[in-house]
């Protein structure tokens, strides 16, 4: 039995057990979801979109699903003190795909923000979520998307009302908890009204050492004036797989900033696509990704500049290790009218061994002629100057290649606009090449 047909088989018998446990607006487009799948499949390299990573091969397991929706005997809040020192935030969990609604943090968002459990307010806000849901993420054109979509039956809702600020930055952690080999479908819906602003931190945790396969859906609806930050920040294991799509659409004179860190995983591919409706929307997508052993980072990158005057700034940087694989496609599309666009692309990759193979492929689709656009991209290996030089002043080798791998992810992390994250972000990163980063260090079950 080929991937597609054992969950072709399990939505047939299952669907009425994954609508009831969903909200209606969520199973409005589960269907033509799951036809789609059935037309597409699962993604494999003869796409040219995942030449560097064969999605279907990872869906041929046996995995199991809380279709059922049991509950997971896990408190969140007991057992996984992953904090930020010297940065307060409204902490969140969601367990697998389940939203963690059994206790809440005590700090009040501000009036009007919504952020929850996407099932129930689908069902308290049914004409806010219907709005939005599924209008990004679309499943006649990705086949992971549409398994996602067909399948998923919670999430979370971030909604911030018209020129409404979230001072206080909110962080979401998803943990990924299973006795048996498991597999999870979550989605995420952000919405941030005219003139809104508000800054998110996603960490994504495996408690259990079982295979995980996780599915997730991000789309994110950006309006006028209005300012976002999304921090994402992978610290599983090497038995987990990560399947992210991440879809953003910006209106006029919005400001949004996109990173993305692997700093621990097992595979990890990617997905992030932007479109800048509005002219004056500004975009700053960053990633980093350290890998060593045979881990795999895939990273597909989208921006559409579908109006004039719009800014896009985009960073990604590998430092791999050992046999681990990285990969980076970037596209940068300027469409005919979207005049006096200013677009630069940089990918820059540490190669440590010479069995660590990276793959880059930038590109620039420009069909407007006022434009300022540039793109590059470089693999490469230590400096053997800078070491020498180094151990010439009696550092050693060990430490002279872990300062210069260092050095050279911060330009990625000093992208970070809170401050606090960043310096976490530094002392995690060295953590990460000295050896000393399998699990989130604050986290009391690592202990």
């Amino acid at each position: 039995m080929n991937a597609e047909q054992q969950y072709i088989d399990l939505f047939s018998q299952a669907e009425a057990m994954i609508c009831q446990h969903s909200a209606e607006v969520l199973n409005a487009p589960r269907a033509t979801a799951f036809a789609d799948f059935e037309r597409l499949g699962f993604p494999t390299r003869k796409q040219e979109k995942y030449k560097y990573t064969d999605v279907s091969k990872f869906f041929e397991p046996d995995y199991g699903l809380n279709l059922n929706r049991l509950d997971i005997p896990v408190n969140p809040y007991e057992v996984f003190k992953c904090d930020v020192p010297n940065m307060s935030t409204s902490l969140y969990f969601v367990v697998n795909d389940a939203f963690y609604n059994k206790a809440l943090p005590t700090s009040h968002l501000p009036e009007g923000v919504i952020f929850g459990s996407l099932k129930e307010m689908a069902e308290k806000h049914p004409e806010l979520v219907k709005k939005y849901y599924g209008k990004l993420a679309d499943t006649s054109k990705d086949g992971v998307t549409a398994f996602n979509t067909a399948f998923a039956q919670d999430g979370v809702l971030l909604y911030v009302p018209k020129n409404v600020i979230v001072e206080r930055p909110i962080q979401l952690v998803n943990i990924l908890r299973g006795d048996v080999n498991f597999l999870v479908n979550r989605r995420v819906l952000i919405v941030l009204e005219d003139g809104a602003q508000a800054r998110m931190l996603v960490c994504d945790h495996a408690m259990d050492n079982v295979n995980f396969l996780a599915t997730q859906v991000i789309e994110v609806f950006v309006g006028e004036n209005a300012v976002f930050d999304l921090y994402e920040l992978e610290e599983t294991h090497t038995s987990t797989v990560r399947i992210s799509s991440l879809y953003v659409k910006q209106e006029a004179n919005s400001n949004v900033l996109l990173n993305g860190m692997t700093l621990y995983n097992g595979t990890t591919r990617n997905t992030t696509e932007v479109l800048l409706a509005g002219e004056g929307a500004e975009i700053n997508l960053c990633g980093m990704a350290i890998e060593d052993k045979n881990q795999h980072v895939d990273n597909n990158t989208s921006i559409d500049h579908s109006v004039p005057n719009c800014t896009s700034n985009e960073l990604f940087k590998y430092v791999l290790d050992d046999q681990s694989v990285g990969a980076f496609s970037g596209l940068v599309l300027v469409r005919p009218d979207a005049q006096h666009t200013s677009s630069q692309q940089t990918n820059r990759n540490l190669c440590a061994t010479r069995e660590a193979h990276m793959y880059t492929q930038p590109q620039l689709e420009i069909y407007a002629d006022d434009v300022k656009c540039s793109h590059g991209a470089t693999v490469g290996q230590l400096d053997e100057t800078a070491l020498f030089y180094m151990r010439q002043r009696g550092i050693p080798q060990r430490e002279a290649r872990l300062l210069l791998m260092f050095a050279f992810v911060n330009e990625v992390i000093d992208t970070i606009r809170l401050d606090a994250l960043k310096d976490r972000l530094h002392l995690l990163v060295e953590k990460r090449f000295r050896g000393e980063l399998n699990k989130c260090q604050g986290c009391a079950i690592c202990k």
